[in-house]
């Protein structure tokens, strides 16, 4: 097996976990359509949270796009890369403090707004790519919410 394959697969498995977890969170709320209700309140931070998701989510599908193509000669898409995987942490740690309503969120998300706008700007250098286009659209998406949490 070659370099190019092994990282293929790896592409592949990284993107049917991320199905699988998309999926398994479907799931576990199907029973809200049996009659059954939560207890909880729905987060003041659900868009928030949906978009931070979608971002850490695209941002490592566009990571691993990077590697791969870097690896058959495109190192053009490093710079990308590279801003795609702080993306992919800092909307980690967004999705989590917003889910958590933590007074620190404000502050983050004036951190993910800076990060998300440099990670477009570069995704727009590459955006032939589709995985590069989804990335940068999405953290368009995240910063137009946090933009709405900081005010």
């Amino acid at each position: 097996m070659n370099r190019r394959e092994l990282l293929l697969g790896a592409v592949a498995m990284a993107t049917v976990a991320a199905t699988s977890k998309v999926i398994a969170a479907e799931n576990e709320h199907d029973h809200m359509s049996m009659g059954m209700s939560h207890d909880h309140h729905s987060s003041p931070h659900a868009k928030l949270i949906a978009a931070a998701s979608d971002c850490v989510l695209k941002a490592n599908l566009c990571v691993q796009h990077c590697i791969v193509a870097m690896g058959q000669g495109e190192k053009e898409l490093a710079a990308c890369a590279q801003s795609s995987s702080q993306v992919a942490a800092i909307c980690t740690a967004l999705q989590q403090l917003a889910s958590a309503d933590a007074k620190q969120l404000r502050q983050l998300a004036k951190v993910a707004m800076d990060i998300c706008k440099e990670c477009e700007d570069e995704c727009k250098k590459t955006d032939k790519h589709p995985e590069c286009k989804a990335c940068g659209e999405s953290c368009v998406a995240c910063y137009k919410e946090c933009k709405a949490l900081v005010g």
